[in-house]
């Protein structure tokens, strides 16, 4: 007689031997998460997910399209189960927490095709308390060594109603649109993550973890509420060429009752494999300033001639102000030849080596190391990654040397204009061809990039990048990432970022992974006199640093700007870049969010808080303190008239009070506002 075998296995994650049994179902730790894996009577793979009983997807299928061969869609049958379990913790060498509970139940279902030469493969599902992961695996197998992927057959098909939170996907600008906020069946085809409120108040987010040499996923809406995953186009035709053996990133759903439990769910960091770098602490989370946006207001220029920004004297004088400060970076952009005439989407006269006359990069290097700054790199591609890739060895190299050890690097494009090459045996560049963003190619370009730097010991933060999907747990030098639109918006868009813009990102792209977001503007002043200025007040900015987690923080505005505004750079100067744990006190999936990070090493707690136009009153719990202790909370916030969208935005007050595990404080936010807290021992 076939049995199931059952068996919990400790901190560690163990496969049990295959048992010939058909496909069963999963359940969580505590049981209210229930993922059911089955092919039906046509053998279409397909599975189904409740929640306390109750149906959240239905009847979804899985499987592929290939371009050389018949679909993987039907005539499968289960030939094998196995479980596992686990239960363990890691620390994060960096992160919005240092320790992270890998606590899962784990099933795999394997199919065969009902034929004489059956193809196979096998869907590994891992359920968390907090949503669940799956992926396909794929075997060696006879007969099939090179899977041709069209696309996949993956859907999503929700038993549910309600509201979602999404950008789209396929368009010309990457990532950087303003949210939608739409019924969930008015959704088109979205980037992930996407996230959704069920009209019963179920919290949803749909994302994926772990891309490795795969395409990344958008989510297509059907019909209804039914999704299937479509993959970012190829060059080649097919979207994915891959060798067998091998399996696709996973497939991630979270599910909470409430917005904390999306935002604080490790599930993509805990599907990703571990840090395969070891020691990185020669990477210090850290504050920087930067020669960037007087680029964005056009006062200077990132090309030659007399507008120039990146020139010796000026950078000496942004190193100045670091060293006064006590900014451990500074960010150079526009230093290397390359960005005269057009690069956008362009790149092919980039020297990642070769400095403008007027930047001395060895004398700039010596005078920061002589006022203990470092210089954060810059490494703009126009898209262009054949030309960067030919001298990625020689730009790192030069950056070590320089004592330099974070970059940033840009992709500026439109999508599907990154810039590559097809080689044949007498030229590697025979054909130039165009990929997208988060194709395949990109996912390959991305972890060489971060793979190389690690080789020289330097961080890297790109900017129009592929999306985060928690690979910075395997390679702890990818530190930060753009990826959604970002502060530069306020210097020249039209619109500008919305008062709602940052606590959408919260519950949205926030989900993924950290973001260089650059706040900071205290001058809360776009460019020009036509240009409207941002929707923030003064203390909003300074939330900003609570609230978009990155372990690099840019202050953003002029040196001349962050002076004239001590009260903010004061906090901006107090603040944590890195945390031991981090917590959702408060908040609403796209109106409001308020957080508590404690600092790393530390006992001082952070808080902040923004809010979209609507102007908030909020109390929160100081529980999270510890007890039979006295502290000081110096808070930042909105001042009396205050309001981010009028004329009375940098009105700010700065109070101080005595608090205790088990008070409450009582702060209110203007509308487009916000505020910021230091908790410290009375006695520091």
């Amino acid at each position: 007689m076939l049995t199931r075998t059952k068996l919990a296995l400790g901190t560690a994650l163990f496969a049990l031997a295959p048992s010939l049994a058909f496909a069963d179902e999963v359940a969580s730790p505590d049981g209210r998460i229930v993922v059911e894996v089955d092919a039906d009577g046509e053998g279409k793979p397909f599975y189904r997910v409740t929640r306390d009983g109750e149906e959240v997807i239905s009847y979804s299928t899985l499987g592929f399209n290939l371009t050389d061969g018949d679909p993987l869609r039907r005539n499968f049958e289960v030939v094998g189960v196995t479980r596992a379990q686990a239960d363990e913790t890691w620390e994060q060498p960096w992160g919005e927490r240092r320790f992270v509970r890998d606590h899962h139940r784990a099933m795999t279902v394997t199919f065969a095709e009902k034929n004489d030469a059956p193809r196979s493969f096998s869907v590994q599902v891992r359920v968390f308390d907090d949503g669940f992961g799956f992926r396909y695996e794929f075997p060696q197998q006879p007969g099939w060594d090179v899977a041709r992927i069209a696309d996949e057959l993956t859907e999503f098909n929700l038993s549910v109603s309600g509201t979602a939170w999404w950008i789209p996907a396929g368009d010309w600008n990457r990532y950087e649109y303003l949210y939608e906020t739409t019924p969930i069946d008015a959704v088109s085809t979205a980037h992930t993550p996407i996230t959704m409120v069920t009209d019963t108040g179920l919290h949803l987010s749909f994302h994926e973890a772990a891309l490795v040499d795969y395409s990344g996923m958008w989510l297509k809406r059907i019909a209804g509420t039914r999704f299937r995953a479509t993959l970012s186009p190829s060059s080649r035709g097919a979207k994915v060429v891959r060798e067998l053996p091998f399996h696709t990133p996973w497939r991630t759903v979270r599910m909470s009752d409430d917005p904390g439990g999306l935002v604080e769910s490790d599930i993509d960091l805990n599907l990703n494999e571990p840090n395969k770098l070891g020691d990185v602490s020669w990477f210090e989370p850290h504050k920087y300033i930067g020669i960037w946006w007087e680029m964005h207001l056009e006062d200077s220029s990132w090309a030659s001639g007399p507008k120039h920004g990146a020139t010796t004297e000026n950078a000496k004088k942004y190193i100045d102000f670091a060293a006064a400060n006590g900014f451990r970076g500074i960010l150079i952009e526009g230093w290397n030849v390359g960005w005269d005439g057009n690069w956008f989407g362009n790149g092919r006269d980039y020297s990642f080596t070769q400095a403008y006359p007027d930047f001395d990069i060895e004398e700039v290097a010596r005078y920061a190391a002589e006022k203990g700054v470092r210089i954060i790199g810059h490494h703009e591609t126009g898209g262009n990654i054949e030309v960067y890739e030919r001298q990625l060895e020689d730009g790192f190299a030069l950056y070590e040397r320089l004592g330099i050890d974070a970059v940033k690097s840009g992709y500026v494009a439109d999508a599907g204009g990154i810039i590559a090459c097809n080689a044949d045996e007498a030229d590697p560049c025979a054909e130039e061809i165009f990929e997208w963003h988060d194709g395949q190619r990109m996912a390959q370009h991305h972890l060489n990039v971060v793979k190389a730097a690690a080789r020289h010991r330097i961080a890297v933060n790109p900017h129009e990048p592929i999306k985060d999907t928690g690979l910075r747990r395997t390679y702890p030098n990818w530190v930060s990432r753009e990826g959604a639109r970002g502060a530069e918006y306020d210097a020249w868009a039209v619109p500008k970022n919305d008062p709602g813009h940052v606590p959408e990102l919260v519950y949205t792209r926030m989900l993924s992974g950290p973001m260089d977001y650059t706040p900071g503007v205290l001058s809360l002043e776009g460019r020009g006199a036509t240009q409207p200025d941002l929707s923030s007040t003064l203390a909003r900015q300074l939330a900003f640093y609570v609230v978009i987690y990155s372990p690099i923080q840019m202050a953003a505005d002029l040196p001349e700007n962050l002076a004239a505004w001590p009260q903010g750079l004061d906090f901006i100067k107090r603040v944590a870049v890195d945390w031991d744990e981090s917590h959702l006190l408060a908040g609403e999936v796209g109106k409001y969010a308020v957080f508590a990070r404690r600092e790393r090493g530390g006992d001082a707690w952070y808080l902040g808080g923004v809010t979209d136009e609507e102007p908030r009153d909020v109390s929160l719990s100081l529980d999270f303190l510890s007890p039979d202790t006295e502290y000081v909370a110096t808070i930042w916030e909105d001042g009396e008239g205050a309001d981010g969208m009028g004329d009375n935005r940098h009105a700010m007050n700065v109070r101080e009070v005595i608090v205790r595990k088990g008070d409450t404080l009582d702060i209110g936010m203007a509308r487009a506002g916000g505020f910021a807290a230091e908790i410290k021992f009375s006695g520091e």
